[in-house]
């Protein structure tokens, strides 16, 4: 569930996004980078692990702080890259990437919103980064959030201009047993869970917050057909798989 559009995205996590750890210092981040003395840089890399929910952090953090929100493409080109955020900006681009660069770097200067790039890997990957550096000078040092895996600073050291203008290096964490109470409080609203069911779905899920959101789904579910008798427990939950992500071995019938 992701959009471009912070406004729509709020509408679509106003009940599916619990107040996580990453979720807080994604918030927290931004903040301290909007608010930074200004002879600092203003790029905040954001990474970590598939599943932990850094996108969902990132664009709830959007709509909190106002900010302009991309999740880069894959097919993207410098060109792609300055269209999505001109039409995220509401700004009809011009012809040329010069000319569509200026009109960017012009709205983020007078807006001061901050923007949020999510898939930074990207850019990178394609050799555009620096049109990011680019614009965060051009736009005054503009704060900016930027989203990637878990070798985003090693992949950046190649980007002197731009790593050297990085503020923080926010890892995202894995999901602790508060983080699966949260979630648990989300997915299954009117269920109530023990710590040792959870605690098993955290252990064997590594943390993994995708993963951990699919589980608690399927104990919801579970529980609507075969609603336990009091709190749901490892020995109600029984033998059943705990999904991690892998496909089960094929049983060979003999």
């Amino acid at each position: 569930m992701m959009t471009s559009n912070p406004q729509q995205f709020k509408a679509a996590t106003d009940n599916t996004t619990a107040m996580t750890q990453n979720v807080a210092q994604a918030m927290e981040a931004l903040d301290r980078a909007m608010h930074r003395p200004v002879h600092l840089p203003g790029l905040v890399g954001f990474y970590g692990p598939s599943g932990y929910g850094k996108s969902v952090a990132a664009a709830y953090t959007a709509t909190d702080k106002n900010a302009l929100y991309l999740e880069c493409r894959d097919s993207w080109t410098r060109k792609s890259f300055l269209l999505a955020l001109l039409k995220e900006m509401g700004i009809k681009p011009e012809a040329t990437i010069a000319e569509m660069m200026d009109q960017a770097s012009q709205e983020l200067a007078l807006s001061e919103r901050p923007l949020i790039i999510d898939e930074v890997d990207k850019p990178i990957d394609k050799n555009y980064i620096e049109l990011i550096r680019d614009l965060h000078e051009g736009a005054g040092g503009v704060a900016m959030l930027l989203i990637g895996e878990e070798k985003l600073e090693l992949k950046l050291r190649r980007f002197e201009r731009v790593h050297n203008r990085v503020l923080e290096w926010l890892p995202a964490l894995p999901a602790d047993i508060e983080d699966t109470r949260l979630l648990a409080g989300l997915y299954c609203p009117d269920l109530e869970i023990t710590d040792e069911l959870l605690q098993l779905v955290l252990q064997t899920t590594l943390g993994v917050t995708r993963r951990i959101a699919i589980n608690l789904s399927r104990i919801g579910t579970l529980a609507d057909l075969h609603p336990p008798e009091g709190p749901a427990t490892p020995q109600w939950w029984g033998d059943r798989e705990i999904y991690t992500g892998e496909a089960p071995k094929r049983r060979v019938r003999r």
